[in-house]
């Protein structure tokens, strides 16, 4: 382009220009050190109060009437504490790694592209801590109960439950990140409507194999107990009808936008 050629319409609309590769890379690398560094240091403040951590995430069990918790191996309890600050970490330093997301991504979109995108960034972490807060409160407690209730006598032989404590943060976090991905499911089918992927009558079409995907996934992602699975596929049948009511209403909006676009144009 020569110093006479006039800058197009996208460079005044608030897109950054043209960067060059080694550029673009060199401000990833320092976006990821950012990010690494906020994990770090959320990772040892987590660390020094894993146990207080670990003590909020037992209080479905002991609520559930489970008051013991064993370990069978010597460093089972040691690496429980390193999960727990390490999953605790990510959660804390999730609001920073979304904001180097969003500052390496931002130059190079428009001014209406990050309108637009900007709305789901600041829903996703909201989604999220919806979801894990439904598994801590409602989901994890009921399935306790369930699989707790297995204990009595059989036989004449009295049969106890002894959870390990690898093994019960394993259940524990399985049942958050389920649940808190999960709850991105509106997020995601509006994010692939609005860019022109599919249309909501195609996602109203899919409907029938939506319920069998979150039967399918609610398999792999929860004990194999059914109740377990009912608990998060149905709530992702929900989400899923919830999209659709929300890619409705966005779209009504988007075309009254469109319609009175031009009338302010003509005044």
């Amino acid at each position: 382009m020569t110093a006479e050629t006039p800058m197009s319409t996208g460079d005044t609309d608030g897109a950054g220009g043209k960067m060059p590769l080694l550029d673009h890379l060199i401000e990833l690398r320092s976006r990821l050190l950012k990010s690494l560094a906020a994990i770090a240091v959320a990772f040892g403040v987590c660390l020094y109060f894993a146990k207080p951590i670990f003590g909020v995430l037992v209080q479905p069990l002991v609520a559930a009437g489970q008051g013991r918790l064993i370990y069978t191996q010597l460093f089972e309890a040691f690496f429980v504490e390193i999960k727990v600050a390490l999953f605790a970490a990510l959660m804390t330093a999730f609001p920073v790694i979304a904001n180097q997301l969003w500052k390496f991504v931002a130059p190079g979109l428009y001014r209406k592209e990050k309108r637009a995108l900007l709305p789901f960034l600041l829903a996703t972490p909201l989604l999220f801590a919806l979801g894990a807060s439904f598994a801590y409160f409602i989901t994890i407690p009921i399935a306790l109960k369930f699989l707790l209730g297995y204990q009595g006598e059989v036989g004449g032989v009295t049969q106890e439950a002894l959870p390990s404590v690898g093994n019960y943060l394993s259940f524990t976090m399985q049942f958050i990140m389920a649940f808190g991905i999960a709850f991105l499911l509106p997020i995601l089918l509006m994010l692939i409507e609005r860019s022109g992927l599919v249309t909501r009558e195609q996602l109203v079409s899919a409907r029938r194999y939506m319920i069998v995907a979150a039967f399918v996934i609610a398999a792999i992602f929860t004990p194999p107990d059914i109740l377990s699975q009912l608990l998060l596929a149905i709530p992702l049948v929900l989400l899923y009808e919830l999209s659709l009511f929300a890619i409705w209403f966005t779209q009504r909006r988007r075309k009254a936008g469109a319609e009175t676009a031009p009338e302010q144009t003509a005044e």
